[in-house]
């Protein structure tokens, strides 16, 4: 069974690609992040014609979240239990459900925007939140996994160099300190490996010829619990697919598990 997460940053415009990479990878289950469209305008029948059903929980704002699959989709739980919202709205950032044999969180982080902004502490919040949610099925039997765009490095490695982040949100104690919290939980982190280079990262800024140079950050995460973990054969950064024209500013972080997909 494949299992993979990917930040689109808008499904609109990366539409093309995401239906061909879905054609090619023999992807079963997708967990995307920033849709940014609404839930009436997902693209479910050109989904449905290659085998994919879809859960979303999108708004058509800057975030939306989704779960597709080929192996069924059960159980579909939209946002955040616990949630605590920003600026009195809750935002469009979790989707949860059960993908044959395997059940799956879709997340997309708060960013934070920057140390001291109330983003921030809305971020820590966020992420006690999703500790809280994702507790009983991270010590259960079932392979369970909680994959998406988390907006942390969990190392000084995850970044291309810690130096030029110092005071800057994505590598601050307390944001590790959220990643710690919710590993003890039950998770593991599946590090992926990389396809080129040594370290695998996950997403390149747009600007400043960050991915030619490689200057990357490793913050899209896949935490799965021990019997996810177990499972698991292999785990990569389809970093080809951040390439060319159109691309997203993230690359897919696919896992390969050794369980049927029934």
């Amino acid at each position: 069974m494949r299992i993979a997460t990917w930040n689109v940053n808008s499904i609109t415009a990366r539409l093309p690609r995401l239906l061909a990479w879905l054609e090619s990878s023999g992807t079963d289950v997708l967990c995307l992040q920033e849709a940014k469209l609404a839930e009436d305008q997902f693209p479910f029948d050109q989904l449905r014609e290659l085998g994919y059903e879809a859960a979303v929980h999108a708004d058509g704002r800057w975030n939306g979240v989704a779960v597709l699959s080929r192996v069924g989709i059960e159980d579909v739980v939209k946002g955040l239990p616990g949630d605590p919202g920003y600026e009195g709205k809750h935002e469009p950032r979790a989707i949860a459900a059960t993908c044959g044999p395997v059940r799956v969180w879709s997340v997309y982080v708060p960013n934070g925007r920057e140390v001291g902004h109330p983003h921030y502490a809305y971020k820590l919040q966020w992420f006690e939140a999703l500790r809280a949610a994702v507790a009983g099925d991270a010590h259960g039997s079932r392979p369970f996994a909680v994959l998406g765009d988390y907006n942390v490095a969990p190392a000084d490695d995850d970044v291309f160099d810690v130096t030029a982040f110092e005071g800057a949100t994505h590598v601050t104690p307390a944001e590790r300190a959220a990643l710690t919290a919710l590993r003890e939980t039950g998770l593991s982190d599946i590090v992926p490996r990389p396809l080129k280079y040594d370290h695998p990262y996950t997403y390149w800024d747009y600007r400043q010829l960050a991915f030619p140079k490689n200057r990357g950050m490793r913050i899209d995460l896949v935490y799965g619990n021990e019997p996810f973990a177990k499972a698991v054969t292999d785990a990569y950064v389809d970093r080809e697919e951040r390439k060319g024209k159109g691309a997203s500013d993230h690359a897919p972080v696919v896992v390969d598990l050794d369980v049927q997909p029934s």
